[in-house]
């Protein structure tokens, strides 16, 4: 059995995004490889046994969309395995569907469709992967080695590489997205731990609204907006909730302190 298939079985027994780690059984859980943060398996529904199971990788998707558009827009939940598509949803044009439709062009290359009504074909296997061998026509360390070096996760500062216009992330689709008035950032703010002596946070509305909006944290994640309204610990955001939620599966992990913990008590 190849390395990739015996990954992808691992992933199919956990359902669970890799960037959580694998226990190693000493209590402490094995580093995903950075082409393998925020990789999602998801088994196809309904159709057990005809399919593998499908590899999502948060990588390559996030380099051309943004998180607001595929998680408020098109309306995947924000947990693996949470919105259970199915493959007539994706035919009908919803979820992957919305993109994946053999029509939108993305960057100058047409999107190949998802999920026809033929027998199971080879083209199948481009999203149906587990134990396949499948060569994926964008690789990892291609498309990510001109980008800003990040310290955890993917090794990349997705922030940065927006910033400098390295990416160009899709907030908005013809069809789906329905135009709006945008709102207004709030200013950046400090959030000081209760820890002594931690360097306290300094939490910006700008550099998460270009990815999420409002709409990807308010009021599904932080039910308050307005600053210590929603109360929250490191132990609930360490378990996978408030900034947990994204800050441990695909955005920077919370093992990268000091990307959040940036002014020194003074």
């Amino acid at each position: 059995m190849s390395r990739a298939a015996a990954v992808g079985l691992m992933l199919i027994a956990t359902l669970a995004p890799l960037s959580a780690g694998a226990d190693t059984g000493s209590g402490k859980k094995r580093r995903p490889l950075p082409s393998e943060f925020g990789r999602v398996v998801l088994e196809p529904v309904g159709e057990k046994g005809t399919l593998p199971a499908v590899v999502f990788e948060h990588w390559l998707h996030r380099s051309k969309f943004t998180c607001r558009l595929c998680h408020v827009d098109i309306g995947f939940a924000m947990k693996a395995g949470g919105t259970s598509v199915k493959a007539a949803d994706n035919e009908a044009g919803y979820y992957c569907g919305a993109c994946h439709n053999g029509k939108l062009v993305v960057q100058g290359q047409k999107v190949f469709a998802s999920c026809a009504k033929a027998t199971p074909s080879q083209a199948c296997y481009r999203c149906h992967s587990v134990g396949k061998n499948v060569v994926p026509e964008i690789d990892f360390a291609s498309l990510t080695r001109n980008l800003p070096r990040g310290r955890f996760g993917n090794g990349v500062d997705w922030e940065k590489a927006e910033q400098a216009k390295l990416i160009h992330p899709i907030d908005e689709l013809d069809g789906i997205s329905i135009k709006r008035q945008p709102i207004t950032a709030q200013k950046d703010f400090a959030l000081s731990p209760k820890l002594e002596g931690m360097p306290e946070i300094i939490f910006s509305h700008k550099k998460h609204t270009v990815w999420s909006g409002c709409e990807g944290c308010h009021p599904d994640i932080f039910v308050g907006v307005k600053k210590g309204v929603t109360k929250y610990t490191m132990v609930e955001i360490f378990d996978g909730k408030y900034c947990g939620v994204c800050h441990s599966s695909v955005a920077f992990p919370t093992l990268d302190c000091q990307r959040c913990h940036v002014r020194a008590v003074q």
